[in-house]
């Protein structure tokens, strides 16, 4: 192996923003280049802080969301030399957030202390192959520029939904069908008095409506969903921590209906006892991918089919002005929750026909727009991403049975057809949903990149 050693992160959202930033962190004296690339004009920012709307607000308050997990209060510490309040219990705007994580990467471009290079190319990686003669990957960038890297890490967040290709309007998407309401500019053309009609009722629903008021908008709005479930508001920031019941009560049990039993009745003991059932939930976090992975696989299908849409409404909350402005929309008559699944989507004149069906019932709506809000593209064998569809075909990267993300060992290292773990290429973040479920959120993200940074540097 030469003596510089070659390391390549694909993508620079938070997770790869931060494992780069974990590497040039890390104590020792290390003679490595660090290769971080993404298409976007700047590192940090990635998908969920790019958006200049200060509407946007963080899911997590400030004093809970430090990119650092040994560092809980730099975030706050951050604000606070920014001349901004800094108080712990607020919920910052999301574009907040993405100057900080800006500004932790960007002070370590360059030269670390720690002897490495990290060096950022805005642009878009395109292959990634072995050259067998060194066991070294060749990352393809888009002007043609090749890095030959020892190690690879995939830290490329989430993908874009598909659309409804099945509901009619195969890949013909109309203008006023949105099929991902995070697409710049994707909102501009909805006049304040258009109908509109979201498709689900989680947080990214909650992100269109605050948009959208935000915007003026005074049309009237149907958000429609299999249970019609919007997002819980969160509790108060100071409360009581509730303890951990995970080994004494949960360690050993393997199916969804017995874990669900027994958090349930610690719910209602919390409950008697003066907490908030939040608290129980929140205790759980630490071992939430431990239960998920102590779970067969049916068990994991079953966890899917019949809990998951609940625990997305209990586990990831929302903060309480966005709820109070939901209610406000829905006290005032402008939304409107119907239940039921999308089956087809039709132009009808200037408008769109949408056929619900609830069970044996079927209705058809009219919108002037459509928004679909059904969240990312978890199934990489569906990702049409030239990166990830020649790694795929090569065999490198699997998706896993569920469709939530990539095949990996408990380091995160893809793994092969035959269950072999590969020593070139990593990934991070939501592609590792199989392993922890839980794999979208800081608290997990910034555990991952320190943990990842530590593996790879311990291997080199």
């Amino acid at each position: 192996m030469p003596q510089r050693c070659t390391i390549t992160i694909i993508g620079a959202g938070f997770s790869g923003s931060m494992l780069a930033v974990q590497f040039a962190h890390a104590k020792g004296h290390y003679p490595y280049d660090i290769h971080l690339v993404d298409p976007r004009p700047a590192p940090g920012l990635g998908l969920a802080y790019s958006a200049p709307r200060p509407e946007y607000l963080l899911n997590v308050r400030a004093g809970r969301i430090s990119a650092f997990p040994d560092k809980p209060q730099h975030f706050v510490e951050w604000l606070r030399a920014k001349g901004l309040p800094g108080d712990e219990d607020v919920f910052y705007p999301r574009q907040t957030y993405g100057q900080y994580i800006q500004e932790c990467v960007s002070q370590v471009l360059g030269e670390a202390a720690n002897g490495m290079r990290i060096q950022w190319h805005s642009q878009a990686a395109i292959a990634a192959t072995i050259d067998k003669t060194d066991n070294t990957a060749l990352v393809e960038l888009a002007d043609g520029h090749v890095l030959r890297s020892h190690r690879v890490v995939l830290a490329l967040g989430n993908f874009p939904p598909l659309g409804l290709a099945s509901a009619g309007l195969g890949g013909n998407f109309p203008p006023n069908y949105h099929p991902n309401p995070w697409t710049p500019g994707a909102l501009t053309g909805i006049a304040p008095q258009d109908s509109v009609l979201l498709i689900g009722t989680g947080l990214t629903s909650v992100d269109v409506l605050m948009a959208l008021h935000a915007d003026g908008h005074q049309g009237s709005i149907v958000a429609v969903s299999r249970h019609g479930w919007w997002p819980t508001v969160h509790g108060p920031g100071q409360h009581a921590q509730y303890p951990s019941f995970y080994a004494s009560d949960l360690v050993h049990l393997t199916d969804v209906g017995a874990v669900v039993r027994v958090v349930r009745q610690h719910i209602r003991a919390a409950q008697a006892a003066g907490y908030n059932w939040r608290d129980v939930l929140d205790s759980l976090r630490p071992d939430l991918g431990r239960i998920w992975t102590n779970w067969p696989l049916p068990e994991q299908e079953r966890f899917l089919r019949h809990v998951s849409s609940l625990w997305s409404v209990v586990r990831h909350r929302s903060p309480e002005q966005n709820v109070a402005m939901v209610e406000q929309l829905r006290s005032r008559g402008q939304l409107q929750t119907h239940l039921g699944r999308v089956r087809q989507i039709a132009p009808q004149g200037s408008d769109l026909s949408v056929e619900i069906t609830h069970g044996s019932q079927q209705a058809q709506l009219l919108a002037r727009h459509v928004i679909a809000c059904t969240g990312p593209l978890l199934d990489y064998s569906r990702v049409q991403d030239p990166l990830i569809k020649g790694l795929r075909e090569a065999q490198h990267l699997l998706s896993d049975p569920l469709r939530l993300g990539i095949q990996t060992d408990e380091h995160g290292a893809l793994l092969d057809a035959d269950g072999l773990a590969s020593s070139l290429f990593f990934t991070l973040g939501p592609s590792r949903r199989p392993a922890y479920f839980e794999s979208t959120a800081v608290p997990e993200l910034r555990e991952q990149a320190a943990a990842l940074a530590q593996h790879i540097l311990s291997q080199l």
